[in-house]
Order: structure tokens, then sequence, then C-alpha cells
């Protein structure tokens, strides 16, 4: 069966953690009722640009021809055989997307996908001038070095198989995109938005927040993948010694002494959709692409491409005469439309718990969202919350933070703000009524 989804939210029942979790994998494969699932963790979601194409040559030999980006960076292939797993297996290792079959689960890292660009705006918010100077970036951290070193620690300690294969740490560059994502670790680099000086040798340290914490611990410069490690290390040393069971941090708070230093502004925008300085975005529908399409993705690159949690992928240095390219083969390339920050459960037919054909459904709705509004899309400029379509109440891949709740119910969708945790609230919609709904939904400021 899949995994249990996490508590909702802050203060909600903490589910039942008697069993080990059952997170599918590249080698543990997961059932579907459109064929087996395997999820490939990547790190940062970073892929070089013969892995991207060893990545789509997989889907099409081996599954339904697309990958699917997940809500931490990984990609997953659909439709596939029971019996491919040492085959895909073996074409993992062979690009160095296996490193360790005991630990292949647990490397589950999301970092600022915009870490190491430079020039303005650089993450959609209007402001700021680049690394070091964007509100709240660290001038000297180097985001993919803290990946590179915290992947390998991990698969090299005997102790990081114990945690839970949805166990997951965020390296933030100090921008507070991926800090806002509500990680079970979460390292977010120091810089003149958290110390107020300026520049690398008055940078404040970086802080350490263990699951929804408002506060963090301060870390030495030099020390900041081992308090990562070691942090997830207590947690599993705490359960053990008081006899509990947790996947996350954020289920058994009290296990680890509360941080000192108040955190900063986590705002969690995810990169604008276009020509960046110093590279491109991109989005796709659902997190979904064909294998034409990665191709595309690694001809447009420089040699590396940056998944992001929000289904989206990034490409430093790519030059932005490969945008058109980019977007005639499906991709996102323009900011402004209904489809930024909503995303949909696999639904049927790949799903028999799904009320619905949820993403069939929801990109009607989106795509008339778009057309109702013509150039303005979801708002043009103005922010809407992310929107996320269920087919029933577990709610699988629902965003963190506050967001717009669909959920099947078989005669139509269930619209609630704020997520369920506000169901007294709910509204319920057809299918015709479901993008007005939807549009007004995303507006709200309460």
């Amino acid at each position: 069966m899949p995994p249990t989804p996490d508590a909702t939210a802050p203060g909600a029942a903490v589910p039942d953690r008697g069993r080990a979790d059952a997170c599918p994998g590249a080698l543990r494969l997961h059932q579907a009722d459109d064929g087996a699932l395997a999820r490939v963790r990547l790190p940062g979601g970073l892929l070089t640009d013969r892995q991207v194409l060893a990545l789509a040559e997989a889907a099409e030999a081996l599954g339904d021809g697309e990958l699917e980006t997940t809500s931490r960076g990984n990609v997953q292939l659909r439709g596939l055989a029971s019996h491919c797993g040492a085959e895909l297996a073996d074409r993992l290792r062979a690009v160095g997307l296996l490193p360790s079959d005991t630990h292949e689960r647990v490397r589950n890292i999301v970092a600022s996908p915009l870490a190491g660009l430079t020039g303005p705006a650089a993450d959609g918010t209007g402001t700021g001038t680049g690394v070091g100077t964007a509100p709240g970036t660290a001038p000297g951290a180097d985001v993919q070095a803290w990946v590179r070193e915290l992947d390998a620690r991990l698969c090299a300690s005997d102790w990081a198989a114990g945690l839970s294969g949805k166990f997951l740490f965020a390296l933030d560059d100090g921008r507070g995109d991926v800090a806002a994502l509500d990680a079970d670790v979460t390292l977010i680099a120091g810089g003149p938005g958290t110390a107020g000086g300026a520049g690398p040798a008055s940078a404040a340290p970086a802080l350490l927040r263990l699951g929804r914490a408002d506060h963090g611990h301060p870390v030495p410069r030099g020390q900041e993948v081992a308090a990562v490690l070691d942090a997830a290390r207590a947690f599993l040393d705490a359960l053990r010694a008081n006899g509990r069971r947790a996947w996350h941090l954020r289920e058994a708070p009290d296990l680890l002494p509360a941080g000192t230093v108040p955190l900063p502004a986590l705002p969690g925008t995810p990169p604008a959709v276009g020509a960046l300085p110093g590279g491109l975005s991109v989005g796709m529908r659902f997190g979904r692409a064909g294998a034409a399409q990665w191709r595309a993705l690694a001809a447009a690159c420089a040699g590396e491409v940056r998944l992001t949690p929000w289904r989206g992928a990034v490409l430093p240095g790519a030059s932005a005469d490969r945008l058109s390219a980019l977007a005639s083969v499906g991709f996102r390339t323009a900011p402004g439309s209904a489809w930024e920050r909503a995303t949909a459960c696999t639904g049927l037919p790949g799903c028999a718990r799904s009320l619905a054909d949820v993403r069939a459904e929801a990109a009607r709705a989106l795509d008339a969202a778009d057309g109702a509004d013509g150039a303005e899309g979801a708002g043009a400029g103005l922010p809407v919350l992310p929107v996320h379509w269920s087919g029933c109440a577990r709610r699988c891949g629902h965003p963190a933070g506050r967001w717009v709740d669909m959920l099947a119910t078989g005669q139509g969708y269930r619209v609630t703000v704020n997520g369920p945790a506000a169901a007294g609230a709910a509204v319920d919609v057809t299918n015709e009524e479901m993008a007005e709904a939807v549009a007004e939904a995303r507006r709200t400021t309460k």
C-alpha cells in the first residue's frame, strides 16, 4: 500500500507509526493500478545532462514513457513491469544515480534551487541583486557543496539507514524557500538578512531548524553538515531511548532541545519561470513530462539540471534563447498562469483509492481559468495560494503551509482554503463550477 500521509497541520493527530514506512524507492517498487512505481532520490534535485537522458531512456524502455517529479525534487517512473527492478537498478548505477543500495531511500535532500545564481530577483520576489544581496541570502554559503557532502556522509553512516524513507533534510541558502517546506532538519545559511552585516566576514552563523520549530540553533562556520547529521542521529537515539516510534521530528518535538535564535522570514517563494539572471526556470504540468521533453531539457541545459520541490526545473547557465524550444515541447516558460503552484495527486486510473481522474479534471479547470483571465492568468503578479487536487482524504503530495484543498467527493469537489485544517469552511462545487471557485479561493487572504 502507499505510504501513510503526514499529519496535515501543526497540532493534528500524530499518525500511527507502529510499522515501517512503505515509501517506494529505486529498489523497493510500489505496485500501483497502472503498474509498478519507482522513486529515484535526487539530493538537491541535481542531475547532469547525461543522467537526464538516462532517466528518459529508462522511462521509455521500462515504463510509461514519462517521468514525474515530486514535492521533494525527486523523480518517479510509473507503469513499470513488476520484474524490471534489476534492469532499472543497473541503469541507475551506470550513471551514478544509485550510489548505495542500503541507503537509497534516505537520500531525501532538498536545496535552494537558485543557490549560486547571480543577478536581481532570481527568486521571483522582485527584490535583491543576487546571491549575497538578495534578501536573506548568505554571501558565502555553497549550498551545492553541502548537498554533496551530506549525501556522501549519509550513505557512509550505518545508523542513517534507520531513518524513515520520508525523513527530509532541507538546505536553504538564506532566501527562505526550501526552509518553508517544514523539513525534519533544515539548515538555513547565515547572511545579512539574519546578521545585519554585509559580506561573508560579518555574516551570521547558519541556523539549524528542527521540525516546525520557530527558533533555531546557531551552527559554527564549517560545521554545518556535521550539525545536520548530528540532529538526525540524535532523533533516532532519542526515539530508541524513550521507546517511541516516529517518522518525523515534528511528531516528537519534545525529544530534542529547542533552539534559542528566532528564525528569519521564510517566504517559501519558488523560482519564477522564464529567463533568470544566471539561467532558466521552467514548469511542468503536475510535474509530469514525457521522454521527448526531458531530452529537450538536456539539450537546453549547460550540463546541469536542478529539479525543484515545486515540480519545475532550473537550468543554471542556460541561454535565454533556449526558452522557445522548451515552450514548444510543453514546458511552462511564462509567469502569470493559473498553473503556477497547482498540483494534484495521481488519481484515476493510477490509484484505486481515488474518486476521480483528478489530473484531467484539474487541468480543465486550470486551462479554463487561464482562458477566462487571458494574459492575466492566475493574477499576473498578485500573490495566490497554492492549490492541490486530491482523489481521496489521504491528500498525497499536498503542499506545506497554506493552500487551497480540492478534495474529490464523487459528485464534484470540496473546496477548503488553508487545507483540511479549516474544514468548517468547506464549499462543495461541481466540475463546471470548479474553475471559478478555485480562482476565488486562491486569492483569499484569510
